[in-house]
């Protein structure tokens, strides 16, 4: 396999490790919006923001990586 190609599944990759936390987000976000619109349990919301802060910071680090990566 070339350099190019390793390169490309590499970076492929990185953006999949990126994207996983984001739908994460997504999926929280909804969460804590049928929470708050079928007066669910506070906690529920609490838990679900948790995952959401939680995601990002996995999030940045998997953007870190592909600027690390990219960079090195």
């Amino acid at each position: 396999m070339s350099e190019e190609n390793n390169e490309a599944i590499m970076l492929n990759k990185l953006v999949h490790d990126a994207r996983a936390p984001l739908n994460r987000i997504s999926m929280n976000a909804e969460l804590i919006k049928l929470v708050l619109e079928n007066d669910m349990p506070k906690q529920k919301a609490l838990e679900a923001l948790d995952k959401i802060i939680l995601n990002c910071q996995q999030c940045s680090e998997s953007l870190q990586n592909i600027t690390e990566h990219n960079n090195g």
